[in-house]
């Protein structure tokens, strides 16, 4: 079995959840942000066959994982101790983005190596500096550093992993994948 096989298992099991979404429509309560990032990990691992680094860095062992509505950015954050060492991570590891539609069932793949966004993690470089100096004021600086890569950024220069389209695969790549995974 694939890894975009086990991923759509995954998918079909704990993300594109019909009667979790009915319930939460019923009750007029949000559906869209109601898979835990946690999830989007699983899901990547899947996918990836990698497990989680149990660190602050990437999220799987040579990949970060990243979710967002369809149309959304998605965010990075770096954190005091370890964001500067987890810019320059991002520049080597690969990058899956998940978009989704609010009700899950559509859901868009895409990965980007690092070194194809190295200019952006590095563009945000001296900012992440700034933010933790302890010359800046602290009312000036932030607990955590949040940057975003838009969503028409990876649609343009990512490559398209897999399509889950009203809740049944309609494309995917497993070449493509396996390509990347040799990248990692």
């Amino acid at each position: 079995m694939s890894g975009i096989d086990v991923a759509f298992s995954i998918y079909r099991n704990h993300i594109y959840d019909e009667h979790k979404i009915k319930l939460l429509t019923q009750h007029n309560l949000k559906i869209a942000g109601s898979v835990h990032s946690v999830i989007w990990e699983l899901f990547g691992a899947s996918l990836t066959g990698r497990s989680g680094t149990g660190t602050t860095g990437a999220d799987l062992n040579g990949w970060e994982v990243k979710s967002a509505k369809l149309d959304g950015s998605y965010e990075y954050q770096y954190h005091l101790n370890s964001g500067l060492e987890k810019l320059h991570e991002d520049c080597k590891v690969n990058h899956l983005f998940c978009s989704y539609s609010e009700t899950y069932k559509d859901v868009f793949v895409r990965a980007i190596h690092g070194s194809n966004l190295e200019h952006i993690f590095l563009s945000w470089e001296n900012d992440l500096i700034k933010n933790y100096n302890s010359s800046t004021p602290a009312d000036q600086r932030r607990q955590r550093f949040r940057k975003n890569i838009s969503y028409g950024y990876v649609v343009k220069h990512g490559v398209p992993i897999l399509t889950i389209s009203n809740g049944e695969i309609n494309f995917r790549d497993d070449l493509a994948l396996n390509d990347l995974m040799r990248k990692s």
